[in-house]
């Protein structure tokens, strides 16, 4: 794999918006990112007994497959050559209420909160034989660690990494290799010492990668291990912060900001430009915004020059109109060109590498592109529970009601006017017909209705 690249985050086994076959045919897509905690992609939900009527096994389990395959590649239909990645959390993780213990992390699954033994995701791993598999951190998410659990962090992960790596050597032999990537913990290397050592020392021959959550570990990874690749699973929130890692020597990248930009009605319209390319002119937006009534007779490409499926076949115009009607195809449309323009983007970032020219042409792109994306301004497609953070009892709720109660307009209606009446005479934007026809989150689903 030619490094910097990234692993496409899927959620449920597939990336969002996107199918099996679309991804083979209309995308460069050579790795995907699959969760544990997604219930839908492991099925590790059935054996932790979170579902309500629990089965003895997992449906990937008994999934049919040859000895060189793997049950999970097969279960989501994962063409053979796309490097299949296996990590606790999904990308980007929630906080979970539940804390870590001695030998389980917390997770948030479709069904509610719980938690993740070591044991079954050991037992995930020699049945699922992913081709990564990322080790389990005893990582906390949205608050800082206390000095009590920071001295606790390392000790269990390195617990949980010996239990994997004795899991992955019990694997039967003839079986497809998986290869460990270790987490380096977000904490400062003196915190994490004895942790650094005992990858340095013990399990050094056994880990093909390292797993990093902050930028500013980098610093902090043993000379020993410093040819590994490196794989950043923090929040890099436009390509700015994603040229600033790779300076740092990170290698791969998980990049949330894509499918947060699609579901955003957001077209990416950047590339890694030259010294000698670079526009004298006011910064560019890093992405158009498709809700913007501006575009609803443009019919250039998304991008120019562009050669991605929905700028050959597709332009501005249209999108702005699927946006408009809450169509599924323009949020299908815009994650094919923004994995496009990513997969460009970091090619170009490569061959500037080989050139020598990364710092020149990281401070040409600093100053040809605005520094952040633009802000969101359309509603994208209805989120799922768990992918929010919860609030606790009394938050409000994260997707508006999609119709109202005809009865209740039917009273206000008969008591407004009688039926002595005529029907000229009743005033329905007064009745709040009006606005529920032009409420932007119930037009289109009264429409379709």
């Amino acid at each position: 794999m030619a490094t910097p690249n990234f692993f496409p985050a899927s959620s449920r086994g597939a990336i969002p918006h996107i199918s099996q076959d679309m991804m083979r045919d209309h995308m460069s897509v050579h790795s995907m990112y699959t969760a544990a905690e997604d219930s839908d992609s492991s099925a590790l939900w059935s054996l932790q007994d979170i579902e309500k009527a629990p089965v003895e096994m997992p449906p990937v389990y008994d999934f049919p497959a040859t000895r060189d395959e793997s049950p999970l590649r097969k279960f989501i239909a994962l063409q053979k050559e796309t490097l299949l990645v296996l990590g606790p959390r999904r990308i980007s993780p929630l906080p979970c209420p539940a804390s870590s213990t001695s030998t389980s992390i917390g997770i948030v699954t479709s069904l509610g909160f719980s938690m993740l033994e070591c044991g079954v995701y050991v037992q995930a791993i020699q049945k699922l034989r992913p081709d990564i598999v990322l080790g389990m951190g005893d990582v906390l998410y949205g608050h800082q660690p206390g000095v009590r659990r920071a001295e606790r962090m390392g000790d269990r992960t390195q617990s949980w990494l010996n239990a994997l790596v004795a899991g992955m050597n019990d694997v039967e032999e003839g079986t497809p290799n998986t290869a460990l990537f270790a987490p380096i913990l977000p904490l400062e290397a003196e915190k994490q010492r004895w942790y650094l050592g005992a990858l340095e020392d013990d399990l050094h021959d056994h880990i093909s990668g390292l797993v990093l959550h902050e930028i500013e570990s980098a610093d902090d990874v043993p000379d020993s291990l410093s040819l590994l690749p490196r794989l950043y699973l923090g929040e890099a929130k436009d390509p700015h912060e994603l040229l600033h890692a790779i300076e740092a020597g990170l290698d791969i990248f998980t990049i949330p900001f894509i499918n947060e930009a699609s579901d955003a009605g957001l077209a990416l319209d950047f590339s890694f430009v030259r010294l000698s390319d670079a526009s004298q002119d006011d910064p560019r937006p890093l992405a158009l915004d498709l809700w913007s009534i501006s575009y609803a007779t443009d019919i250039s490409p998304l991008s120019k020059d562009c050669n991605c499926y929905t700028c050959t076949y597709h332009h501005r115009a249209f999108i702005y109109h699927l946006l408009s009607t809450r169509e599924m195809l323009s949020w299908v449309l815009l994650q094919l060109h923004n994995y496009h323009i990513m997969g460009e983007f970091f090619a170009q970032v490569r061959q500037s590498i080989m050139r020598h020219t990364f710092g020149e042409d990281k401070l040409a792109f600093g100053n040809a592109f605005e520094q952040k994306l633009p802000t969101k301004t359309g509603q994208g497609p209805r989120i799922r529970g768990y992918q929010t953070k919860s609030e606790g009892k009394g938050e409000p709720r994260q997707n508006p009601k999609a119709y109202r109660s005809l009865n209740e307009q039917s009273r206000k209606l008969s008591e407004a006017a009688p039926l002595s009446q005529t029907a000229g005479a009743v005033d329905l934007e007064q009745l709040g017909f009006a606005q529920m026809f032009e409420d932007p989150e119930t037009s289109a689903d009264v429409g379709k209705g």
